[in-house]
């Protein structure tokens, strides 16, 4: 089973996702993220960083989504584990989305083509949502601010989140990432058991 975590910079996410191996170790998860995985991830983070052209920066995501299906999240389903991935597609059709706007037509739309066919679509992703303001607030004792963390970017980036989980309410989860930390990493670990629990009964049907 594919579990990832998504939400706009600030939200707590990467917070989750290392709270998670503690309370589901009984489980023996692969934790993985985008990007990062695989070497390619090196390049996006150059790519981020130099701010260059964002129709390169956005292939360079891709081909690392594309690197890390390979070597990570492929093998892993394969040995019926569970995976969970700190960021996948769903943040590539939300962040890239709005970084192309005004510079291809339809970017959303360009950039699911270029993952359909080969992708995985998650069986459960669960977003934190969170008012921008406080989202910034969290992010301002940060010295490395990339370029999607500034205010008009965020905004639109959780607006096209909601969009994607109103379209897709069987497999998003929003969580208000306001809450407690511990309570939101209990209420992600458990909704996480429950649905491995369903999908290993259904399979046995």
């Amino acid at each position: 089973m594919l579990v990832t975590l998504e939400g706009i910079d600030g939200t707590g996410k990467s917070t989750l996702h290392e709270a998670l191996k503690e309370k589901l170790a009984d489980l023996t998860p692969v934790f993985t993220r985008e990007p990062g995985s695989t070497w390619v991830g090196d390049a996006v983070r150059r790519a981020v960083a130099e701010q260059i052209d964002p129709v390169t920066e956005a292939t360079l995501f891709v081909a690392d989504h594309a690197a890390h299906l390979a070597t990570v999240i492929r093998p892993a389903l394969s040995n019926k584990k569970l995976v969970i991935s700190d960021r996948y597609s769903d943040s590539r059709f939300a962040y890239q989305s709005v970084t192309l706007n005004g510079v291809i037509p339809d970017p959303e739309g360009w950039l699911r083509a270029m993952h359909n066919g080969w992708s995985i679509v998650p069986d459960k992703t669960f977003l934190l949502a969170i008012p921008v303001d406080d989202a910034l607030t969290r992010l301002a004792g940060k010295s490395d601010r990339e370029h999607f963390e500034r205010r008009e970017v965020l905004e639109k980036v959780q607006d096209r989140y909601l969009a994607f989980a109103r379209m897709e309410p069987s497999r998003f989860v929003v969580v208000d990432a306001l809450l407690e930390k511990e309570e939101i990493a209990c209420f992600v670990a458990e909704a996480i058991r429950f649905t491995l629990q369903s999908s290993q009964s259904h399979r046995r049907l």
